[in-house]
């Protein structure tokens, strides 16, 4: 299992990695914010809709008893035909969204979007097969190979001008290269041998949650479609990259492993294991690397923006720091929706989703209506007020102890306070945020790392012992691929 998060984590970091660098360039030397706005706008539009691309298909191969021949072509079939109502769909909204907007230019772009979503389900099928057996050293080459392929596309076309379509042509570029890959893995050829029964029957899976997955694409997409709305594309774009970096870094810490929680969870529940007590192990790992993670980020946030993006982004700093605190409280209930379909609460699901959906849309808009930067905080106000719709109910169906998860939020907290206190000296007393240079930086980034450590030993968080045991884990795995000195 420690393998597998490995893999997992690799493939998350080569992906935030490239991410996160092309990102860097494209926005300092290439694109404007107004321009990163149209295309964050174009994608939030399309990706409301494609909800209805993957139709649970992921999930239903995860915890079908066998994923036999049989099953997997008729999932091959379903994927192809959604993806073709899917990109119907996205140019039908295209010049709707363009004309509600103002902006013609978000025609092509939606398009080109569509186009892009053609090829994705020759990489749905084989990436779930992959997952179900745990091997995600065979994902991490579907996932690098497309990361690698969307980099140097986005790259090489908004040197060349392009402007914001180079980001939709790289989208183009990154389903061809994972759909290629995952088929050279694991070939999942169409076929017409479809019963109209078994058809049904995976359809009626995926519907039991499109409504589902619907709700909670309109409550993470429709930030960018608000701001822009309200605020218009430059706002858009500064909010986009704030999100997108807080997001990123959540990822590049705890999210790298998160693949292998649903296949381990299901698993567990197979073997008529308690849940609980894993999944406080689950919001102890979380804590103890996420919450200072993004304490950091929010103190160094007007630094970090202006090291990467330059004076011209300096407005996104502080819609990072509130982003980032906000993040905290959505990792406190880590799998809030992969452990209820797990479980088979899908309906009540659905209840807690709209419910959050109107929450987040709620906020969202009162904040937008007064700025960009209360638009930020609002997403404060969000994550509290997530936090309490969800908790009860996650702890009866999971079976958790609030005397532990009570006792993990403390030590994170005082971990992640530990952990900001290096970097709160260095902008406030050494230094200034705007005077932070590189050296400064890195400075303050390493000596809150080594704060980090020494509070997690102190402070004796629950998730010390897992921590080390990874690190040694990862430790042993280099030792052994080092070249042995010949005597």
């Amino acid at each position: 299992m420690k393998a597998a998060a490995l893999w997992a984590a690799a493939s998350q970091y080569i992906q935030f990695g490239l991410q996160f660098a092309t990102s860097v360039i494209v926005s300092r030397f290439f694109l404007k914010p107004e321009e990163i706005g149209l295309f964050s706008v174009a994608l939030a539009a399309a990706m409301i809709l494609s909800v209805i691309q993957d139709f649970g298909l992921t999930r239903y191969i995860g915890r079908h008893p066998t994923a036999d021949e049989d099953t997997v072509r008729h999932c091959t079939v379903i994927a192809a035909v959604f993806s073709f109502l899917l990109a119907a769909l996205i140019l039908a909204i295209a010049w709707p969204v363009a004309h509600f907007y103002g902006e013609r230019r978000l025609f092509p772009i939606l398009g080109l979007i569509a186009a892009s979503y053609l090829l994705n389900p020759w990489s749905i099928v084989p990436v779930a097969l992959l997952s179900r057996r745990l091997d995600f050293k065979a994902t991490f080459a579907v996932n690098a190979t497309g990361s690698v392929t969307n980099s140097v596309c986005a790259l090489t076309l908004a040197a060349l001008g392009f402007s914001a379509e180079s980001l939709a042509w790289a989208m183009i570029a990154q389903a061809a290269a994972r759909a290629l890959t995952a088929q050279m893995l694991i070939p999942t050829a169409p076929s017409m041998q479809v019963r109209w029964e078994r058809a049904r029957e995976i359809i009626g899976f995926g519907s039991g949650s499109a409504l589902l997955y619907l709700s909670g694409g309109i409550g993470m997409r429709t930030p960018d479609l608000i701001v822009g709305r309200m605020q218009g594309m430059a706002a858009a774009g500064l909010f986009s990259r704030g999100v997108a970096l807080a997001a990123q870094l959540h990822y590049l810490v705890a999210g790298a492993v998160s693949s292998i929680y649903y296949p381990t969870f299901a698993r567990l529940r197979d073997e008529g294991k308690e849940l609980g007590p894993y999944y406080e192990r689950v919001v102890a790992a979380h804590g103890a690397i996420v919450w200072p993670a993004m304490a950091l980020l929010a103190v160094l946030s007007e630094p970090v923006i202006l090291l990467l993006y330059g004076p011209g982004w300096a407005g996104a700093a502080p819609l990072l720091a509130f982003v980032a605190l906000a993040e905290c409280c959505f990792v406190a209930l880590p799998l809030h929706m992969d452990l209820p379909i797990l479980l088979g609460r899908l309906r009540m699901l659905l209840w807690f989703n709209l419910a959050d959906t109107a929450l987040s849309v709620g906020t969202l808009t009162l904040g937008a209506a007064f700025g960009v930067e209360a638009a930020a905080a609002s997403r404060v106000a969000y994550g509290a007020g997530w936090f309490l719709l969800y908790a009860f109910w996650l702890q009866r169906l999971v079976g958790f102890r609030w005397r532990v998860a009570l006792k993990v939020y403390a030590a994170s907290l005082l971990v992640a306070i530990a952990t900001a206190a290096p970097a709160l000296y260095a902008v406030f007393i050494w230094r200034s945020p705007a005077t932070l240079d590189i050296y400064g930086l890195a400075v303050a980034g390493s000596t809150s790392v080594m704060a980090w450590a020494v509070a997690i030993l102190a402070f004796r968080h629950p998730a010390r012992a897992d921590i080390i045991s990874m690190a040694r884990h990862v430790l042993a795995m280099i030792s052994k691929r080092m070249p042995k000195q010949r005597a």
